[in-house]
């Protein structure tokens, strides 16, 4: 397996490295035929990459694993992952409209919020909003309230 570029000068663990490049690559054909192709740079989190090198240390040989996987198979993976990741999404996106659209006064509430966002992003802002309450909702039912911190008339 080909190591992931780091921008660390110390770094020994670049093997180990999953990171996100910072920089936009130009739409296709944007880029000039005379210009340099220089590599991208790459960030690290430290946070991450103890739990990355936690998960290794623990599961030694699903990373022997997906060390001997060919490029192609492990980049085919990784999309798989991210496309499974959209539709999880949209599966929830989908849940929280037929809650919202299922209750008509839930529904006239949620499209008086919206009512100045372009009529394109509506049921996405709807769902974004509708998403942000179940976690506060969530939140506040899930702390433990000691004494003085209960809810008072």
């Amino acid at each position: 397996m080909k190591p992931f570029a780091g921008n660390h000068a110390d770094n020994k663990t670049t093997n180990k490295q999953l990171i996100m490049s910072n920089k936009k690559t130009p739409p296709n054909g944007a880029a000039s035929a005379n210009a340099p192709q220089e590599p991208p740079t790459y960030r690290t989190n430290p946070e991450v990459e103890a739990k990355i090198d936690a998960y290794i240390k623990e599961n030694p040989k699903h990373w022997a694993y997906l060390q001997g996987m060919p490029r192609d198979r492990l980049e085919r993976t990784v999309v798989l992952d991210e496309v499974r990741q959209l539709e999880r999404q949209q599966r929830m996106r989908e849940g929280l409209m037929k809650k919202i659209n299922a209750s008509p006064e839930l529904k006239q509430a949620y499209d008086t919020l919206v009512k100045n966002v372009p009529e394109d992003q509506r049921e996405e802002v709807m769902s974004q909003i509708a998403r942000q309450t179940q976690r506060a909702v969530s939140r506040s039912q899930t702390q433990p309230q000691t004494k003085g911190q209960g809810v008072g008339v």
